[in-house]
């Protein structure tokens, strides 16, 4: 089997299967995990979550058969990388069922997305000037961030399905490529597709929610391959990929906290939040996102080929402005 063929495996075993535990799942969820609307809430009927249960599964079995099926040794991915979104997955179901403090919350956090630091071999440099502790330390806090803001921007029905697979289908073109380790591109093959699998199930209006369960894991799981990119100095394409989400749950925190507000409370002041307030349906506030990160997809895909710095620079520039159009657009009231 050839590894297109491999990948395109992986993509509709992982649809397939988190399809089944999706809707398997769902009248146990129904009848013990259920969000309730309230004022921060964008569904108005309760709603099962913890559809991130099946995605998660999906995505670690379909992962790990197929690199089992690439026995040679080249193509492994770290225990730490299962067993941290397995943790993390956990942490988020028991918050999902009953809250969690935030302080031991974000510790709980900072343990899974540091296990997958720790287990990265010391040649794994992004900036090998420097010091060791201090780059290790950077990036435990931007992916506590990362984890965290896909956590955050998860609010809206099928948000999370625009983000991630335009996110993993360009990380499974790149692998094809040859600009993407095989491991990672395996990984964001089964996350792209388990959550091709749950789509049906999260589509206006929702089912059922992802949860903690499912976001967390997602994030960290993205978080992993995003790395991984950056390692091969695709910094450009590191940026461009998840920019969209970066620039909204950066700037609401930015503007939360210049305002004095508890940052760290739930709230619905992101700017896809603030959309449907000024008169958007869901489904155009999600087509819109999902088109946004196709257009990153393709910048980001662009700039990995041999090009200059003031290249790279200009598609970076280029998809600063489209996520800037869409955020202005959202935080202004529809006109007929």
């Amino acid at each position: 089997m050839t590894v297109t063929e491999l990948l395109l495996s992986a993509v509709l075993l992982a649809a397939s299967l988190s399809a089944l535990m999706t809707w398997a799942i769902r009248p146990l969820l129904l009848r013990h995990v259920l969000a309730n609307p309230n004022a921060r809430s964008s569904h108005r009927v309760p709603t099962p979550q913890g559809g991130g249960i099946a995605v998660v599964a999906a995505t670690l079995i379909v992962a790990g058969l197929v690199i089992a099926y690439f026995s040679s040794g080249n193509i492994a991915v770290p225990a730490a990388v299962f067993g941290a979104a397995l943790f993390i997955a956990l942490v988020g179901l028991a918050d999902d069922i009953k809250s969690i403090p935030v302080l031991p919350r974000l510790l709980l956090q900072a343990a899974a997305v540091g296990a997958i630091i720790v287990a990265a071999p010391d040649q794994a440099r992004l900036v090998p000037a420097c010091p060791l502790w201090i780059e290790r330390g950077l990036l435990l806090l931007a992916g506590l961030w990362f984890v965290n803001l896909v956590n955050f921007m998860d609010g809206l029905d099928l948000m999370t399905v625009a983000e991630v697979v335009p996110i993993t289908a360009a990380m499974i073109l790149l692998g094809w490529l040859g600009e993407f380790p095989l491991s990672a591109t395996i990984v964001a093959a089964a996350l792209g597709g388990a959550m091709l699998g749950f789509a049906p199930f999260n589509r206006p209006v929702a089912k059922i929610f992802l949860g903690d369960v499912g976001s967390l894991p997602i994030g960290l799981l993205l978080g992993w391959c995003l790395l991984q990119l950056a390692y091969e100095g695709q910094f450009a394409a590191v940026l461009l990929l998840p920019l969209y989400y970066l620039s909204d749950a950066t700037a609401t925190l930015l503007r939360r906290m210049a305002r004095r507000e508890p940052f760290w409370a739930a709230h619905r002041s992101h700017f896809y939040q603030r959309a449907t307030d000024n008169g958007y349906s869901v489904r155009r506030v999600v087509g819109e996102v999902f088109a946004l990160n196709v257009t990153l997809a393709m910048l980001a895909i662009a700039s990995v080929r041999p090009v200059s710095v003031a290249a790279a620079f200009l598609l970076l520039l280029a998809g600063a402005a489209a996520v800037t159009m869409v955020l202005y657009r959202f935080s202004r009231r529809r006109t007929p």
